[in-house]
């Protein structure tokens, strides 16, 4: 289990240099530094707006933040292709008791603006079996696209659970 984290984690680092390395070639000048903070201020807005949305609307505030053709690499379980397929297995969200939070750690965005990603912690509570409140910690790395229409979309996310992080790890 620990070695296909380890592998999924390394083929999603390797994507995303690859990926900012062609993103730096492809540009004449690069932008300024409050360009790029803007950027990354503009993922940390989506990651709170993604959580708003899932504690006002459940599932289907959550699923809004994500493009159609996103996959998921949830713990422990088989990839999920697809915004419908991984909407299915959102609908924990829905329920009164349960809350979802995110806390990014890191967010950097490609020099060409068009692709970007964050990884953090999650926190998340609901009500046990037994009717007891009930905490889930874990991490969690997201990667952001910007669309056609300008937007920013959800294009990967995974997360698996951990202990509770003595820290934030902010960087």
């Amino acid at each position: 289990m620990k070695t296909i984290v380890a592998t999924t984690l390394t083929l999603i680092a390797a994507v995303l240099l690859i990926s900012l390395q062609s993103s730096r070639g492809a540009q004449q000048q690069p932008p300024t530094r409050a360009a790029v903070s803007a950027r990354e201020k503009e993922i940390r807005a989506l990651e709170a707006a993604m959580m708003a949305a899932a504690a006002e609307k459940g599932a289907d505030g959550y699923m809004s933040f994500y493009a159609e053709d996103a996959v998921e690499l949830p713990d422990g379980a088989q990839m999920l292709l697809g915004k419908e397929s991984i909407g299915k297995t959102m609908t924990f969200l829905d329920g009164k008791n349960n809350r979802l939070t995110r806390s990014p750690v890191h967010v950097d965005v490609s020099e060409s603006g068009d692709l970007g990603y964050s990884f953090g912690n999650y926190e998340f509570r609901s009500i046990g079996k037994d009717g007891k409140p009930a905490v889930e910690h874990g991490k969690y790395a997201t990667i952001w696209k910007k669309q056609k229409d300008g937007s920013w979309k959800v294009v990967l996310d995974m997360g698996n659970a951990s202990p509770e992080p003595k820290d934030s790890g902010s960087r």
